[in-house]
């Protein structure tokens, strides 16, 4: 055998074992925050005024749990990078941490993928069997569609999306069942000209809803964040 074919060969070889490796979550325990750190974080997801008074869930070692009760019907929580689209290369990341901050209807619908694909991503289960298992739950119904007036908040300074821990945009979303025109964003103008309606048409995932992105220009803390330029 030649040197050259046997690089050849050692190349593949690594290459499969990263792609093995970036399939697979990294140990719990790098995903896990100081339980107070990660309650003040959660709120940061919403105006003081919204997330004082709202329900805060913290990750551990079984899942994600009420550390604090709230009165509101909005629910707060640090979602980590599983929850991103399936396509996305940090999906494992362990800092990617974005808060959220869902209203009643929204924790009743939405926040039960977040609950579905973290029970399955804490028991060892790969990106692509998350991804098929959430798939084949939608088809059998056994997951909801978006209720009535679903919305969250995420207006965290301290929200990180990536690696180096960027932050996107102040914005609150808004979840709607999936259909044609939503889809292409057509029903709410979104990403026309001068609209301050977002939908991001490239970030393809399998829950049954259309999520419209409305930047605004403030953090939750109050003050101002980058205006809106564009995807």
């Amino acid at each position: 055998m030649t040197l050259v074919r046997v690089c050849v060969l050692l190349t593949g070889v690594f290459a499969l074992g990263a792609a093995a490796r970036s399939d697979a979550m990294a140990p719990l325990s790098q995903y896990l925050m100081n339980p107070q750190a990660e309650i003040a974080f959660a709120r940061s997801a919403a105006p003081a005024a919204i997330s004082q008074r709202a329900t805060i869930l913290v990750l551990g070692t079984h899942g994600y749990a009420v550390a604090q009760k709230g009165q509101n019907g909005f629910t707060c929580i640090v979602e980590r990078g599983w929850m991103q689209p399936f396509g996305r290369p940090n999906f494992w990341s362990v800092k990617v941490r974005t808060p959220v901050c869902y209203n009643a209807a929204a924790a009743r619908t939405v926040l039960v993928y977040t609950f579905k694909r973290t029970e399955m991503a804490l028991a060892g289960t790969s990106k692509s069997q998350i991804q098929a298992r959430i798939v084949a739950a939608i088809a059998a119904h056994a997951l909801p569609t978006p209720g009535t007036s679903s919305m969250a908040y995420m207006m965290s300074k301290s929200q990180s999306f990536d690696d180096a821990g960027h932050a996107w945009y102040s914005h609150v979303m808004v979840y709607t069942p999936m259909d044609d025109s939503a889809h292409a964003g057509a029903s709410w103008g979104a990403d026309r000209r001068l609209s301050p309606v977002v939908f991001d048409a490239d970030d393809k995932m399998p829950e049954p809803w259309t999520c419209f992105f409305i930047p605004v220009a403030h953090w939750s803390d109050g003050t101002p964040a980058p205006l809106y330029s564009g995807m």
